[in-house]
Formats: C-alpha cells, structure tokens, sequence
C-alpha cells in the first residue's frame, strides 16, 4: 500500500461535510495509513452537516506534535468556521506547514488555512463560498478539482473528491519515500 508508513491527523469538527471528512478517511485508510481524528477537544462526537454520519474526536489538537504527523487534513462543510477559531487548530496546521508536512484543504477548509496563516501567495481553491476570502488573504484563486502548491494540497467541493483523493495519495506516497 502506498501510505503504509504515512501518519495523518484529520480534522473534524461540528457540521463537518460527510463526504469531504469520511470518503478521504476511508481512501487514506485503505492506502495503509495511520488516521488520527482531531478537534477542539478529545472524546467529542460530531454530526455531519448532512445529519447522518457521525464522527469521534481521539485526539485534541493542542495534545498533536505537528513534527509527529505526514499530513493535517480538513474537510469542509460548517466546520473550518468553526475550528478555525480555535487557537491550538490553527497552531497545528500552521507548525506543520512550517514543519513541511502535507496540508489537505478542500471546499471550506481554506477558512483554516486562511486563520493558520498559511494561504498567502499560494495557489488555491475551494467553495465558491470562500474565493473572496481566499483572494483577500492573498491567495491565487484557481478553479480547477484539485492540485498541490507546495505543500498545501487543494481540493474544490464534494464533486472533486475523487480527483483530491488522488493528489493526496501521490503527495503522501512521494512525501513519505
């Protein structure tokens, strides 16, 4: 398997989008990657935006070592909103962006991206949602499924996850070898 040896921490939180959060878990998981799921706060069982799927926090982001992980990813829906909020999500994914590690963002999650500090200068998309926001942190906004600036891999929207699946895989194949 690709990401045998590849240890992820993915974000979750309220109102996360079921699809952006369990399709890109369970295509990491089946490329033989370690998962950790990450919020606020550890123990803490979210509902999906679509109500149906739920997910559990096993982790806080603040107890995460940004240098211990290959990948920080984050679905979309009302979640980066929220998360972004919080200090030590924006800590993780910003030391781990520093650290070079890989930064999965697809749909709303560029809003963490944005709050980490991590967007400026870089090629990016997302919902349409969020291109002003994108464009006004000073990010170059591309409408294209997905693709990778530096170590920030992007993704647009539901539709595209496929297509963000796959960069993902690639990025964490190479990334780990």
């Amino acid at each position: 398997m690709k990401l045998d040896d590849t240890h992820i921490a993915m974000l979750v939180g309220p109102g996360f989008e079921d699809l952006e959060f369990w399709a890109v878990y369970m295509r990491m998981q089946e490329e033989g990657a370690t998962i950790d799921v990450v919020g606020t706060e550890a123990g803490v069982e979210y509902t999906g935006k679509s109500g149906g799927l739920t997910a559990e926090t096993e982790l806080a982001a603040a107890d995460v070592d940004p240098t211990a992980v290959d990948a920080v990813l984050v679905p979309g829906g009302w979640t980066p909103d929220k998360i972004r909020r919080d200090e030590s999500v924006c800590a993780l994914v910003r030391e781990a962006h520093e650290a070079g590690k890989i930064i999965g963002l697809i749909c709303h999650a560029g809003l963490v991206g944005i709050s980490a500090g991590i967007v400026e200068g870089s090629d990016a998309t997302g919902s349409q949602g969020i291109k002003d926001d994108l464009i006004n942190a000073g990010a170059n906004w591309v409408d294209e499924p997905a693709f990778r600036d530096g170590n920030i891999v992007w993704g647009r929207v539901v539709a595209d996850i496929p297509d963000y699946n796959r960069v993902l895989v690639e990025t964490l194949a190479e990334h780990s070898s």
